[in-house]
C-alpha cells in the first residue's frame, strides 16, 4: 500500500483508489459481478498468482467490498459475497467498459451490457439524477462539500481547469 496523505485521504477520488484502484482489485470486482464468489474461481477466470489474490481478496473484504461466508467445513473454504457497498461500484464498471469498447477496441465490441429483460444493449452514460443530463468535464467543476478543509478548499479554488475565475487571460 502507498502513503496515506491527508489531501489524499481527503478527497473522494483518492479514497476510492486507495479500496479499489489496484488493477487485479477491479478485475476480481468485474467478475464477482458476473458471478464469481469462489477463490479457484477467481485464480481460474484471472489467472492470478494465488498470493496475490489472497491478498486482494484480503483487502477488498477489509474495505467492506465483500462479506467471506464459510461454504464447507473440511476443509475449510469460504466464498467472497458482494456487499452493499460493492454493488454500488457497479456503475463504474460499466463506464469502463463502456469506454474500453470506444476507445480501445480496434475491432469491435466484444462485451456488450445490456437489459436484463430485452437483451437490449446499454449505452452506459454518467447523469445528474436531477436533470438526467450527462455529466462531461464541459459542463463539470470541483466545489468543496460542507465538511472539506481549509487546505482542500484552498486547493480547489486554485484549480484552473476546475475553476474558471483563477485561469489566466487568454486562455
Amino acid at each position: 500500500m502507498q502513503p496515506k496523505s491527508p489531501s489524499i485521504l481527503e478527497c473522494p477520488v483518492g479514497r476510492a483508489v486507495e479500496t479499489v484502484g489496484e488493477w487485479w482489485s477491479i478485475l476480481i470486482l468485474r467478475d464477482a459481478f458476473q458471478g464469481a464468489t469462489r477463490f479457484d474461481e477467481f485464480s481460474q477466470n484471472l489467472g492470478i498468482a494465488p498470493n496475490i489474490l489472497s491478498r486482494r481478496l484480503a483487502h477488498l473484504t477489509e474495505s467492506g467490498m465483500f462479506t467471506r461466508r464459510r461454504y464447507q467445513d473440511r476443509p475449510p473454504r469460504y466464498e467472497y459475497v458482494l456487499t452493499d457497498k460493492a454493488r454500488d461500484f457497479f456503475p463504474v464498471i460499466a463506464t469502463l467498459l463502456a469506454w474500453g469498447n470506444k476507445h480501445l477496441a480496434p475491432k469491435g465490441e466484444s462485451i456488450l451490457l445490456a437489459n436484463r429483460n430485452s437483451a437490449r444493449p446499454f449505452d452506459p452514460v454518467v447523469v445528474d439524477a436531477a436533470n438526467m443530463q450527462p455529466i462531461t468535464l464541459a459542463n463539470t467543476i470541483a466545489i468543496p462539500g460542507p465538511r472539506a478543509s481549509r487546505g482542500m478548499r484552498k486547493h480547489l479554488a486554485s484549480l484552473k481547469a476546475m475553476n474558471p475565475a483563477v485561469a489566466p487571460a487568454g486562455d
